[in-house]
């Protein structure tokens, strides 16, 4: 399916005009449960997503993939500068995060180790005096950088990890979202190129989340674009499985400092341990449990566009292609079945977050709600400084799909303000805010007891969703979660 054009956006569109107006007129009856809830460009966008995500006849992963990753171009308000972090000749790097991802394992557990590999980056900032349709000026990628240099105004670097459920899009379909967060921060963003599964599955995306990391605190070379950056000037930021990265990496570098290493190279640099967290981490609707095992994914579906969790019948119908089912076969797309619940692939099952930097999660009442608090509540009974942000009745990264609604447009300001605070050194209440629909009042509640799973409830869940996944080679060949 090709999006480049108007033709192939009708092609898609068409088809469900009449769900559309369908929807419009329910919307005006209040017929609807959300009807008192939303508004109906809201009930037109996620019922139309829903219905999407929802296909009897699902596309082939690799053509999701290839769809996916078109280009729309550069215009407008933004400046985008292009380069590539060349990996380290070293192996230090990539042997911390296999030791990390080992001492964390549990036995029975099973990964793809990851090989080392250069990771494309896009930075991006805001332009200024420009209307939406002014086309990229004709100059070098460092001179696109300088430019992008010459308008920020803060010291905040956002590092961005996009969404896609770990196998599609890409920095170029998160340019709008980039260069907003760059405008509302008056900073820069550095948005990576991870690598995608299923081609390449965990810790392939970690790995490159790392070099990403370390390569704005040590450039790897004198021909890098930026010079180095301080830790405290750097707020990770991510959506969904994006989010799911920011977590993992907030995770993993924990991890790395528990260790007994002393220090390790990269590139030309000896790095001391600990290496140095980031100001804060900050999150739109991360996606925290591969498995999707938690209540909120049918207790709050009636607000949500994603589709269920896998079940049997739909591993029978999804169709092969080159990426999928991967050789050897395995159940989920990220990584191998044994290893879905390792807390640097779903972070709810860390256990201990003591002494990480700041973390700030916005979501909706949505299907992945209960993922995200189990994380904030835990990590805030640990003294870390958390704030979390639900918004009622909001689906998942409402604040990306619903662009223009007050919610979306109060979601990123919040966003920008956090990043713009934590730079400052200014995030230091934890708080948990629930913010009603329609009308954006906002109620303070107890985010250490915000979640009511227990530590043993997550992992029976968990557990018996592996179990469920796990049909066998033949099985797990056939299986994908429908994300």
């Amino acid at each position: 399916m090709d999006l480049s054009s108007p033709a192939a956006i009708a092609r898609l569109i068409l088809p469900k005009v009449p769900l559309m107006l369908q929807i419009a007129i329910w919307h005006s009856l209040r017929i609807p449960q959300t009807a008192t809830k939303w508004d109906l460009k809201t009930e037109l966008i996620v019922k139309t997503l829903r219905s999407m995500l929802n296909s009897s006849h699902p596309t082939p992963i690799s053509e999701q993939q290839r769809t996916s990753l078109h280009d729309p171009g550069i215009k407008g308000k933004m400046w985008i500068s292009k380069t590539t972090f060349p990996a380290p000749e070293q192996d230090h790097v990539l042997r911390i995060l296999h030791q990390a991802v080992e001492d964390l394992k549990e036995p029975g557990e099973r990964y793809t180790p990851a090989v080392m590999a250069a990771v494309e980056v896009e930075w991006t900032g805001y332009r200024a005096n420009v209307d939406n349709h002014r086309q990229r000026p004709d100059l070098s990628e460092r001179q696109h950088y300088s430019k992008l240099m010459s308008e920020v105004r803060s010291d905040v670097t956002l590092l961005y990890f996009h969404g896609g459920a770990f196998f599609m899009m890409d920095p170029s379909t998160h340019r709008a979202t980039t260069s907003h967060l760059a405008h509302l921060t008056n900073g820069r963003v550095l948005s990576v190129r991870y690598r995608l599964a299923p081609q390449n599955p965990f810790p392939a995306a970690l790995l490159d989340a790392l070099i990403a990391y370390l390569s704005l605190l040590y450039p790897p070379s004198a021909e890098s674009f930026h010079s180095p950056v301080p830790a405290p000037h750097i707020v990770l930021a991510g959506d969904s499985a994006g989010g799911n990265i920011c977590v993992s990496l907030v995770q993993l570098l924990l991890q790395i400092n528990r260790s007994t290493t002393k220090s390790i190279l990269f590139h030309n640099h000896t790095i001391d341990l600990p290496l140095p967290l980031p100001a804060a981490c900050s999150t739109m609707a991360a996606w925290l449990d591969i498995t999707r095992s938690m209540p909120s994914v049918t207790a709050n579906a009636r607000y949500d566009y994603l589709p269920p969790p896998f079940s049997r019948e739909y591993a029978s119908t999804f169709p092969h292609c080159e990426a999928w089912p991967t050789d050897p076969p395995r159940g989920d797309l990220y990584s191998d079945t044994s290893i879905l619940s390792h807390p640097l692939v779903s972070p709810l099952t860390a256990k201990d977050w003591t002494g990480s930097c700041p973390l700030w999660f916005s979501y909706g009442e949505e299907m992945l709600a209960d993922e995200v608090q189990v994380v904030a509540s835990k990590a805030a009974k640990q003294g870390v400084t958390v704030v979390s942000e639900q918004w009622e009745a909001m689906p998942h990264c409402f604040a990306l799909i619903l662009l223009g609604s007050s919610m979306s447009k109060k979601a990123y300001q919040n966003w920008g303000a956090f990043c713009q605070d934590a730079v400052k050194g200014e995030n230091s209440r934890t708080r948990g805010l629930w913010i009603e629909a329609k009308t954006g009042k906002e109620k303070e509640v107890d985010i250490e007891n915000i979640c009511r799973l227990s530590d043993g409830e997550v992992k029976e869940r968990m557990e018996a969703a592996k179990a469920a996944r796990h049909l066998g080679v033949e099985g797990e060949g056939k299986l994908l979660p429908k994300l």
